[in-house]
């Protein structure tokens, strides 16, 4: 069990990583009477206008974050203080390699860095990578990733004037969907990849890559079509344009039509 008394500056940057962002009281649950035991007043009906307190046998207040949490958040800021040093692509993909606070890594079989051309301006993040991809150690290798040749090759572009990328350098076993906390512990790493090559123009490919990239909490039917701004670390703003990723569009091939108009609005945007 994990000792580590943590301050509240460090409690909140935990819950801000995990996604938290509004509070569901206005007191603080397991505040401690001065018998050690908790108190929780909770209002009657408006007919009694009374108050009944509910006392529990607990003699321990509820800890703030749990022993999973705490690792979370340590791997988070190990993460962060990795890339706060790091000036290179290849110093980076060292560092993912031999990062150990991410659980992913241990199931899978290759760390799945970017690939494609780093002075390139155009970068295209998807969520993670899938079984071919964590076979080969390339991203998007597989079926989805030679529709999106197929749609880079729509618009004029390929593998060697752009660069690809996931939010997560492991592939989650299954192909589930990416935890919270496993985005949050790789999102420093891929927000120095975007620092470093500094792209003009980033395509998000699918919701989940979104709203990781931009913090935010959006459907991608909602997302999609428009052009957005993320801020980089040295102040300048890159264009974001999010669309469906082409696993999605292998199950929902009606769904293509939007997307080429995605792809329509990037190659206007890029050829202005």
């Amino acid at each position: 069990m994990m000792t580590t008394q943590l301050s509240v500056k460090e409690i909140l940057d935990w819950y801000i990583a995990a996604g938290v962002d509004a509070t569901c009281g206005e007191e603080p649950f397991g505040l401690s009477s001065s018998e050690g035991k908790i108190n929780i007043d909770i209002k009657n009906s408006e007919k009694t206008n009374e108050k009944n307190i509910y006392q529990t046998s607990q003699s321990v207040v509820r800890p703030a974050t749990t022993a999973l949490a705490q690792v979370t958040n340590s791997a988070c800021q190990n993460a962060k203080d990795l890339c706060a040093s790091i000036t290179s692509l290849e110093e980076l993909r060292e560092a993912v390699e031999n990062f150990e606070g991410c659980a992913l890594k241990l199931t899978a079989a290759h760390t799945v860095f970017g690939g494609g051309n780093p002075q390139s301006k155009i970068m295209f993040v998807g969520e993670a990578p899938g079984a071919d991809e964590d076979r080969i150690g390339i991203p998007f290798v597989g079926r989805s990733g030679h529709l999106l040749d197929k749609m880079l090759a729509s618009i004029g572009l390929d593998r060697e004037n752009c660069y690809i990328c996931n939010i997560l350098p492991w592939r989650p076993p299954g192909n589930r969907t990416p935890l919270d906390s496993e985005v949050a512990v790789c999102l420093p790493f891929l927000k120095k990849q975007i620092d470093i090559i500094s792209p003009d123009y980033i395509i998000t490919l699918g919701g989940s890559a979104a709203n990781a990239l931009l913090d935010i909490n959006e459907s991608i039917s909602h997302l999609r079509g428009k052009w957005m701004e993320y801020q980089k670390s040295d102040g300048k703003t890159a264009k974001v344009l999010a669309s469906f990723h082409p696993a999605y569009l292998l199950r929902s091939p009606g769904q293509k039509a939007k997307s080429w108009a995605d792809f329509l609005r990037l190659y206007k945007e890029i050829n202005l």
